[in-house]
């Protein structure tokens, strides 16, 4: 089953800030207020690289195995050249020896070459050894041959397993990287996601780890062969020639110097094209979740504007990135073209004095071109492994982010944790709490209350009074500055928070829905989640009976009915073959299932009709009997049963009593009351002025 996603517009940047009016600004509320992008700051090249190679390091023995594949593979390709370098002398010996009169010795073809002045032949005859009068030896070159196949062969099948192996190891680090991520939300705290902006949130979850998996699958098989590569193919330089080899290496110091210029200003692009992706994610979220908002307002113009610029930053930044890192291969190749030519140049004089034979000029002729490709090759995933370095750096502050006060370990003698609401009855009392958004701003100060077990406690009050933060507060979303919060005489910190969670049903205004069938959505609110597998199955999820009764008692078995699906109808992306009010009952219904022992309900009935607010509401009583409930309510219809109405302003309770009383005191309740239910002109008769009622 896939994890809830909001259907309705959810509390950080669902819509655009714009139309929403939550510009950043000082004062109460919570973060998401004064949401905008987080600040990026580029770390390290080396330290990020170090640490996201160290996620290979569960790996090790199949890493060590890739190693030895690797330097396997890259022995036998290096020795090729060599090989084939012997078959050279072989047809050059022959050729130069069936031009050689076959009645005479060696050494005195070399005699007599000196002797007629041709230095430059006698050394090469000595050189290469011929034997007068014999040409090619076939038999040795065909095996010469079948030898440097050999090679080659068993090179590509080192190569083919190591590189199987490596693709392994990588997608496993990724597969871990992504489950490090996972579990990392679920222990941020809510007011980290309040900061966020999600289509930001989501660029660090996908792209970016995307990204950095196509690197390292890209630059790491290629990178370690590479660097091999130039050790072996050093070697073999050296063992042919010295001097040529000497010549060669000037080219080692050049190239890092280049490359390290050419890095050094490409990196931060690299960081700032990632971070205009994230940009520009956001944007595009938010713009599309609200998009209906955007066309109500005709503010599809500002959008499309916003879109363009924060697009161009982006093709800018990308642009700069890959174009800078980009110079590195064409610098590359010059630089190895200059060294084949002067490589070239000085062999064929050291064949002419005969100082090397053909077949090793030919051999370094190719380590040189093997010996200047892997540089070239290693400069050119310069780029891609920068973008993937960027990425890590993303995915790493992720990482890094402060969480969440750790729950408590009780000790538990070895047994598991009782059920949730076991032994709970309700009772919660708030202990002189205080609390902020932001430390300059006070919102709730020295709050004091108690809310008896079956209780209903209705909170009302204007927006932004503080209302919704005290039921957050409950359930642990924020942590308080001071004070305490019990749940029956037990602190709640001192509880883990899946316990206090357990025995809480919340609904909220916000209808949360999944992507999945009505049946899936209800019994969701079963502890665990699911359902069973047949209405007789025992533990595991719930059953199809306990289903339909919770379906039943929030009313949604009467439209659920009408769907030519019935409870295998599956909700689209956006829950849009249901109405609003009718995927409120659905939430409503999750929290029937749930059968907590305290109740939340945050502006549950909002979105249904009066007649079904009215039915809801006899079922919500019979919901809440024996049940403390806290209910959050605009609607003054909705409380007039509640045990304590708590008025609060401003982050304080002003009044609290039942409907009649705080009616009787004719004080701030009256006022909100008279604002719902009296018309202006018997306000007026009644001494209240017409511009009370707001």
């Amino acid at each position: 089953m896939r994890a809830p996603r909001a259907t309705g517009p959810g509390p950080a940047a669902t819509v655009p800030r714009r139309i929403q009016g939550i510009e950043a600004r000082r004062g109460g509320g919570p973060p998401w207020m004064a949401a905008g992008m987080p600040a990026e700051r580029s770390m390290d090249f080396g330290p990020s690289a170090r640490r996201l190679l160290g996620r290979l390091r569960p790996y090790r023995p199949r890493v060590l195995v890739v190693l030895a594949l690797a330097v396997g593979s890259v022995a036998l390709a290096v020795t090729g050249p060599k090989v084939l370098g012997h078959a050279t002398d072989v047809i050059f010996t022959g050729f130069i020896g069936a031009r050689l009169p076959a009645n005479i010795t060696l050494g005195q073809a070399i005699g007599a070459a000196r002797a007629r002045g041709d230095t430059n032949v006698a050394d090469l005859l000595a050189t290469a050894h011929p034997t007068p009068g014999v040409g090619i030896d076939f038999g040795r070159l065909a095996a010469v041959l079948l030898l440097a196949a050999g090679v080659y062969v068993g090179a590509s099948l080192l190569s083919w397993a190591q590189g199987w192996l490596l693709n392994d190891v990588v997608q496993g680090a990724v597969r871990d990287l992504r489950s490090d991520v996972e579990d990392k939300i679920h222990r941020l705290p809510l007011p980290y996601f309040d900061r966020q902006p999600r289509g930001e949130l989501l660029s660090r979850v996908t792209n970016d780890i995307d990204n950095i998996q196509t690197s390292l699958q890209q630059t790491l098989s290629q990178l370690l062969n590479s660097l091999l590569t130039v050790v072996g193919v050093v070697a073999m330089m050296f063992v042919i020639s010295p001097v040529l080899a000497v010549i060669a290496l000037v080219t080692i110091p050049v190239s890092m110097v280049v490359t390290k210029a050419i890095a050094r200003r490409s990196q931060g692009r690299f960081v700032a094209q990632w971070k205009n992706t994230g940009q520009l994610n956001a944007q595009i979220e938010e713009a599309f979740t609200g998009h209906e908002l955007v066309k109500v307002f005709g503010r599809h113009r500002e959008v499309q504007a916003d879109f363009d610029r924060k697009n161009g930053e982006l093709f800018e930044a990308s642009f700069g990135a890959q174009f800078i890192s980009g110079l590195i291969m064409p610098a590359m190749m010059f630089i190895g073209n200059l060294n084949y030519v002067v490589i070239a140049v000085v062999g064929g004089l050291r064949v002419a004095s005969g100082a090397m034979t053909l077949g090793d000029v030919q051999a370094f002729i190719q380590y040189s071109r093997q010996f200047t490709q892997p540089l070239t090759q290693v400069a050119s995933m310069a780029n891609l492994l920068q973008s993937g370095v960027a990425s890590a750096e993303r995915v790493f502050d992720l990482l890094d982010a402060e969480e969440q006060s750790p729950d408590p370990v009780a000790e538990r003698n070895g047994q598991d944790p009782p059920p949730p609401r076991a032994g709970r009855s309700g009772r919660v009392a708030f202990e002189h709490v205080s609390f902020s958004y932001s430390p300059d701003t006070d919102l709730i100060e020295d709050l004091s209350l108690v809310a008896e077990p079956g209780q209903m406690v209705a909170i009302v009050g204007p927006t932004g009074a503080g209302k919704t933060t005290l039921v957050n507060l409950i359930m642990r979303f924020y942590e308080l500055d001071a004070g305490r919060i019990t749940l029956d005489g037990v602190d709640i910190t001192t509880l883990r928070r899946d316990e206090l969670r357990g025995a809480i049903g919340m609904v909220l205004q916000d209808t949360w829905l999944f992507g999945g069938t009505i049946r899936e959505n209800i019994a969701y609110g079963w502890p665990g989640g699911g359902t069973a597998a047949d209405d007789g199955a025992a533990g595991g999820g719930a059953t199809e009976a306990q289903i339909r009764a919770a379906a039943a008692a929030a009313f949604v078995d009467r439209f659920v009915q009408a769907l030519p699906e019935g409870y295998d109808t599956v909700l689209d992306e956006e829950s849009s073959n249901l109405s609003a009010g009718q995927k409120q009952l659905i939430t409503i219904a999750r929290a029937f299932l749930a059968d907590p022992s305290l109740l939340i309900l945050d502006e549950a009935t909002s979105s249904v009709d009066t007649r079904t607010e009215v039915q809801v509401q006899h079922a919500m009583a019979e919901l809440r009997r024996s049940r403390t409930s806290f209910v959050i309510a605009h609607r003054l219809s909705t409380i007039r049963d509640a045990d304590m109405i708590l008025v609060m302003e401003h982050g304080r309770i002003v009044e609290q009593g039942t409907s009649e009383q705080l009616l009787a005191a004719r004080g701030a309740f009256w006022r909100l009351y008279n604002a719902q239910f009296v018309q202006a002109p018997d306000e007026a008769a009644e001494g209240v002025p017409a511009a009370a009622i707001t």
